[in-house]
Order: C-alpha cells, then sequence, then structure tokens
C-alpha cells in the first residue's frame, strides 16, 4: 500500500519536523535513545485547561508546561471514545483498520467492557514492540483497555510492567451477576476495585491517582539509575465518571468533583516533570500530554468536563468529541511557549516516538500517523464509517448523528444546549452527495454550514473529495474486535486470584451479538 511505503520515508515526519525546531537532526545524534511519557487522561476535554481559557484557572502545572513547550490548539483523538482511542495511539493505525471497532450496526461506538469477547489484535505491532528493539523498557499506569482477558494484557503486548486495571472504574457490583474490576501489578491481580482499591461513590474519594503517580515516579527512577531509556505510558483515569480524588484535593475546585479530579491530574503532571529535573534527565525526556476523546457532557457538569467552543462531546464525531488538549514539552529541543496550529493526531505520536528512538515503522502495513502531503488531513470514524474529514480549516461532514430518538427521549443526551438544526441529528443522516462543509477558524463550534450555492463550497468540495475518494480506495478494513459479548468472559478469575483467594465462579459461556446503541 502507498500508505506503508510512506512509513518508510524519513521525510514522512512532518509531525516531527514541526515539533521540534530546525536544529532537532543535529541535536538527535548527541541525544542517546530519548525516554518517551505519554501522558494520556480519560474523557478531559479541551476545554478543561487554564492555557485553553478555562475561567477558573486551576491547571497551573499543565499551564506551565505549555508555557515551557508546545501547545497544539488542532490536535485530534482517532475516535470519540476510549478504547479505540487507545488502540490506535498505540498502533499508529485507524480503528477501523487495527479492528477496534464493530460491524454490528452502522456508525456505532464500540469498546470494551467486561463482557467483550474480543481485544487487541494479535497481527498488530504495539509501540512497546518496537520500542523494545532499540533497549527501551515500556510501562503502562492506569487503564489499559484494550481487551481483558490474558491474551490481550499489557505484558503479553510489549509492556514490561504494569500498574492498573484493564476496563473502566465502573462498579461497585456484586461479584454474582457482575465481578469487580481488577487491579493488576504485571501480570497478576493485587486486589479488585470498590473491594482492596477504594473509590468512594458518595464522597468520590480515592487514592489511586496518588498511587499512580507513585508508580510512575517510581519506574523513572529505577530506569534512570539504571541508565536504560523508558517509555511511561501513565494513563491515569480519574476524570472519567465516576470521577474521583483523593482527601486532600476533594473541595478544592471552584468547579465541582470533576475539578477536583483536574486538579490532582494536574498536580502529579508537574510532580512527574519536577521529577525529571531533579534527576537530571529532563533533556534527554520527550513528554507529551493528551486526552483520549472529548469531555463526556452526559457526565456534567458533576462528573464531566469542557470542551470549551466545541460542538458536542465524547461519542460525537463534532469537535467536542475528538479535538484534544495537546502539549509537548522537551527543554533543550521544542522551543518554549510555541503554539503549534498544525493538524496532528493521537497516532503522529506512535510514529514520532519511532522516529525519537531511531526505528523504521513496520513497513508491511498502513501507518496513519504519517503523511508526506503539506496539509494533513484528519479522518473522523464512528464505528465503520467515515463521518467526516478536516481539511486546512475546512470540515465536511458526510454523516452526522448524535445519537437515536430513543435514546435521546430517555435523557440520554450528548450535545446538552447545543442542538444545532440538520447537524446534530438523532437520525443517522447521510450527506455523501452534499457534505456540511464548516470553516473551523470562523466557527469552531460548528453552527454555520457555508451554503452550498457559494463558490467557497464548491472549492473546498473540490479539494476534500479527492482526499476522501483517495482514503476509501486504499482502505483495508481490519477485522472487527468488538462484535461479540459474553458473560463467562468477565473479570471471575483474573490471574493471581488464587494467592488472594479472590476468585468468583462465572456462568457457561452464551456468546451474542454485542448491542451498541450509539
Amino acid at each position: 500500500e502507498t500508505a506503508a511505503k510512506r512509513a518508510m520515508s524519513p521525510l514522512s515526519l512532518t509531525f516531527l519536523s514541526a515539533l521540534i525546531c530546525c536544529s532537532f537532526t543535529l541535536q538527535t545524534s548527541s541525544v542517546s535513545s530519548p525516554n518517551i511519557i505519554i501522558m494520556l487522561m480519560d474523557d478531559m476535554g479541551w476545554g478543561d485547561l487554564g492555557v485553553f481559557g478555562q475561567p477558573s484557572k486551576e491547571t497551573p502545572n499543565l499551564d506551565a508546561m505549555a508555557a515551557q513547550g508546545m501547545l497544539f490548539p488542532n490536535f485530534y483523538t482517532a475516535n470519540p471514545l476510549c478504547s479505540p482511542s487507545r488502540a490506535a495511539l498505540l498502533t499508529g493505525r485507524l480503528p477501523v483498520r487495527n479492528g477496534f471497532y464493530t460491524t454490528n450496526a452502522h456508525a456505532r461506538n464500540a469498546y470494551t467492557p467486561q463482557e467483550i469477547v474480543g481485544g487487541i489484535s494479535k497481527d498488530e505491532i504495539l509501540l512497546p514492540q518496537l520500542l523494545k528493539t532499540k533497549g527501551y523498557v515500556s510501562k503502562i499506569v492506569g487503564k489499559w483497555h484494550l481487551g481483558h482477558r490474558p491474551q490481550y494484557l499489557p505484558l503479553k503486548n510489549g509492556f514490561d510492567e504494569w500498574f492498573g486495571a484493564p476496563n473502566c472504574h465502573f462498579g461497585p457490583y456484586n461479584d454474582t451477576i457482575t465481578p469487580n474490576i481488577p487491579v493488576y501489578n504485571n501480570s497478576e491481580m493485587l486486589g479488585r476495585y470498590y473491594e482492596e482499591f477504594k473509590i468512594d461513590r458518595v464522597t468520590g474519594e480515592s487514592n489511586l491517582t496518588q498511587m499512580y503517580l507513585q508508580e510512575g515516579l517510581e519506574f523513572i527512577r529505577r530506569q534512570t539509575e539504571a541508565q536504560r531509556p523508558f517509555f511511561l505510558y501513565w494513563a491515569a483515569d480519574a476524570t472519567h465518571a465516576p470521577v474521583y480524588a483523593s482527601k486532600h484535593f476533594l473541595g478544592k475546585s471552584q468547579r465541582g468533583r470533576y475539578g477536583d479530579a483536574v486538579m490532582e491530574l494536574d498536580y502529579s503532571v508537574g510532580q512527574i516533570l519536577s521529577w525529571l529535573r531533579t534527576l537530571g534527565i529532563e533533556n534527554n525526556t520527550f513528554v507529551f500530554f493528551t486526552s483520549d476523546n472529548g469531555a463526556a457532557l452526559i457526565s456534567a457538569p458533576h462528573e464531566g468536563g469542557s470542551n470549551g467552543p466545541f460542538l458536542c462531546g465524547k461519542e460525537t464525531t463534532f469537535e467536542g468529541g475528538m479535538r484534544e488538549p495537546a502539549i509537548a514539552w522537551w527543554p533543550g529541543h521544542i522551543k518554549e511557549g510555541t503554539v503549534n496550529f498544525q493538524l496532528a493526531n493521537v497516532m503522529d505520536l506512535f510514529t514520532t516516538s519511532l522516529a525519537l528512538a531511531g526505528i523504521s515503522p513496520p513497513g508491511d502495513r498502513a501507518i496513519d500517523g504519517l503523511d508526506l502531503t503539506p496539509v494533513l488531513p484528519i479522518f473522523y470514524y464512528r464505528g465503520n464509517e467515515l463521518m467526516a474529514v478536516r481539511l486546512g480549516q475546512y470540515k465536511a461532514h458526510y454523516w452526522t448523528w448524535s445519537n437515536s430518538w430513543e435514546e435521546f427521549k430517555s435523557g440520554i443526551n450528548f450535545c446538552p444546549g447545543q442542538e444545532v438544526s440538520g447537524v446534530t441529528t438523532h437520525d443517522q443522516k447521510e450527506h455523501t452527495m452534499q457534505p456540511v462543509i464548516f470553516h473551523l477558524g470562523r466557527d469552531p463550534g460548528e453552527k454555520f454550514p457555508i451554503s452550498v450555492l457559494t463558490k467557497e463550497y464548491h472549492d473546498v468540495l473540490s479539494r476534500i473529495s479527492p482526499v476522501v475518494e483517495q482514503h476509501k480506495k486504499n482502505l483495508v478494513p481490519g477485522i472487527p474486535q468488538l462484535n461479540m459479548c459474553d458473560l463467562a468472559v468477565m473479570n471471575w478469575a483474573p490471574a493471581g486470584c488464587e494467592k488472594l483467594g479472590k476468585c468468583l465462579k462465572g456462568p457457561k459461556s452464551q456468546p451474542w451479538k454485542c448491542d451498541w446503541p450509539h
């Protein structure tokens, strides 16, 4: 495939060259394989950071990180939902290629709840597997979400260490119909959420973010002392409902409990950056901060965040669902206080990390984190459907849908207070013959479609149409991994449960086709 050929080309590191100042190529030779830290938040919105205008100004550490590094106002995830976007980050490929989607129904968001049978395909090559070839030690701290059955877990997919959980921290469950989610240390469970790992659903108190912080700091210390290059994937999930924070942060924010969680995560980011300086490795450590998808407005305002000026939120392919806060930090390599308006997405982190480590991307597959074109398109997928495309300042919607009338009438609203006629539709509306086009510079909130009668509309369409045609022509969808569910595969008896006396007996296997309502 042409994209695979592109993946081999050193010229195609557009994101990387934009990221690091022009002297980068000269400087890399003096930097032995730099350490890589990717901080991926959970359901944190573009509008949750002070540097992006959040009025409470409660993210001093992230704001300082941006002042010392590079801010990306046009950074996107690969999918408006947790599991597929994480799969895209770690494979450098769109979910429709790496299998993290469903064909059970059209344009549905699928993820990895406990009853999912599938997980990350054995055919995919994950970032830590590639980094290992250059001697990197890799650790994931926090939420995995690429499948919870043994063959899908992090240590089977290139990571050397893990402290965290395979699924969201939903619960508590009674362990008879549904087991509580296990928390792992490497390949064995240490306990379960709401049991050994407390989350108080009434007060919102939990020490998990503090545990994740300590695990991250300790890993950085060990690898630095051993003089080994490391990859830390820090995937804390406190901003995903039910949101939580430790006692010291509860009640601190003007924004309520969600804001408390943001403040603790902001504090943690500050601690990690400060630790890199204490250890004297800040000039040899590339750090990137972003989120897996837009804020979950269905949980707002008490347990959901802000997407700033953008339309709707998580679960949708409007800007609020897929545009993410993003900051790169690398003292001595990234010019301080830079704002980079280039279009970029989470899959670029895969190729950028490989480039920093001096590794060529796999040549046998399409890699979506690379392109030679000077203006990179952003593809907005929902399940198996290409919903929209952004090219430069323009975004064309080929399909629009928020959620079904049935769901909407039952109180599930992905766009509260933001209904835009003919855009936030409750029926799946196809616009392939006449896409709905917005200029995101003039209209970041997608409220004013450009009239189809204008020259501007036809000029834009003539530029975007060939990009879409080419993409669809070259697309080879992966085998969908998120079609089948079965209560028997839930976390009844994870590895290590015997030692703890925590094994549970599950039901007989009765697989069914998962129902993905939106």
